[in-house]
């Protein structure tokens, strides 16, 4: 999750699930978790059994809802305005967890003057390119530090390979980090250019009344909801929320979680008992796609797949996907283990232990830029096991337009599925 990552430095989520017994308030939102995942949600129980409130802010009302101490129900999408709501309230009415944010957040740094927000730029950050349809990343910087890609991504655009969409955020974070020159703060967060100031002005909209209209809720449940995170969050008491694929699958979800984020700074609830943001994955799809990994573009232990672009063999690919501390700071140690599981004694100092039988890719090839070429004819065949793309993927009817355009499909499923009945022709169908 490219939210989590450019939140926290990575992906996952910032705590395990029976650290949820010790919050004071829980928020779960786009999940039904008492259903979806059960065995977990009986530490939201045992959080409620003492005294915890669990909140549930969902369009629908489910088992989830039913065991929580209350459900607030807003509009399909809305979630990020209740978000950006809760934000406002906390800066408005000086909520914040001051110590926590000025020491542990880097709420005092001091923005480059080149910044402007959206207001000065018909809805866009300074940055946007439109020729390109990405910004560039110049004036976001720090005051008094150089120009860095952010957590490895490039200044300019997208490089080939990056990690991308459900899986950001998880590899390669260290490609391109160096430490630098501290950037300027200001420790009181008065400067009209410090990150708090920047967000205190840019949340600003996301009134009360704002969120009523926008999520359909009234503005006494929005505001119940902002004060109950806020009472039970502080030096001696935490709060924290639950999120699972009903953010994800939003095409706001990255500012979901980050705004989820955001929100965990501001109150500290963030490396502390009870506090932060739990991603709920869990699917043997979700969770086992970047685990395993069966994505194009991530090897296991979340390390950045080689690319075809030259590296100068396994002691440039290490400096490329290497940070200066923390988890990928020992991106030498991962890879060096995978690639001797994998080679056993054929693995050797002498041959960079056989970093060179790895494949490379050279762009992207997720299920969307696959899809997008079937419908430009540029993919001719197609192999599906275990899925079932034509109905469970999140672009199902681009899905089912671009199988009609190939020359070959084969599924290989345990029973005839709704995706060979798209193709134009009789597909080869492998029962298991």
């Amino acid at each position: 999750m490219p939210g989590l990552g450019t939140s926290f430095g990575r992906g996952g989520a910032t705590t395990y699930q029976q650290d949820l017994m010790n919050s004071d308030c829980i928020v779960i939102m786009g999940s039904n978790m008492a259903e979806n995942h059960p065995v977990g949600f009986q530490w939201v129980m045992k959080a409620r059994e003492r005294g915890a409130e669990v909140i549930h802010v969902d369009p629908r009302y489910t088992r989830t809802s039913a065991m929580a101490t209350r459900h607030v129900g807003i509009r399909a999408g809305s979630d990020i305005a209740f978000l950006g709501g809760i934000v406002n309230y906390i800066l408005t009415n000086e909520r914040w967890f001051d110590e926590y944010v000025k020491r542990y957040t880097n709420a005092p740094v001091i923005v480059s003057e080149e910044f402007s927000d959206t207001e000065d730029n018909d809805g866009f950050f300074s940055g946007w390119d439109p020729a390109r349809g990405e910004y560039d990343l110049t004036t976001w910087q720090y005051a008094g530090t150089e120009v860095h890609s952010a957590a490895g991504e490039p200044e300019q655009g997208f490089r080939a390979g990056q990690a991308r969409g459900e899986q950001a955020g998880h590899g390669g974070h260290g490609g391109g980090l160096s430490h630098g020159t501290p950037p300027e703060t200001d420790d009181t967060l008065q400067h009209p250019r410090c990150v708090f100031q920047i967000l205190k002005r840019h949340y600003a909209r996301y009134t009360p009344e704002l969120v009523a209209e926008t999520c359909g809720c009234s503005a006494g449940e929005f505001l119940a909801v902002a004060q109950a995170l806020c009472d039970n969050s502080g030096p001696e008491r935490t709060g924290s929320f639950v999120y699972a694929v009903g953010w994800t699958q939003h095409t706001v979800g990255v500012q979901l979680i980050r705004t989820a984020a955001i929100i965990q700074l501001l109150l500290g609830n963030v490396g502390r008992p009870g506090g932060g943001v739990m991603a709920l994955r869990g699917h043997a799809s979700i969770q086992g796609s970047t685990d395993i990994p069966t994505l194009y573009n991530i090897l296991p232990g979340y390390l950045t797949m080689p690319h075809t672009e030259e590296y100068g063999g396994l002691d440039g690919y290490i400096e490329q996907t290497t940070s200066p501390g923390g988890w990928w700071g020992k991106a030498d140690t991962f890879i060096v283990s995978l690639l001797k599981a994998w080679w056993g004694a054929a693995a050797t100092a002498e041959n960079e232990f056989c970093f060179s039988y790895l494949p490379r890719i050279d762009k992207d090839h997720s299920t969307y830029w696959t899809v997008q070429q079937m419908l430009q004819g540029k993919v001719k065949g197609y192999l599906v096991v275990g899925e079932n793309p034509a109905v469970g993927s999140a672009n199902g009817r681009a899905q089912r337009l671009g199988l009609a355009k190939l020359d070959w499909l084969v599924v290989r499923d345990f029973v005839e599925i709704e995706t060979a009945a798209f193709w134009h022709d009789s597909p080869e169908i492998e029962s298991r």
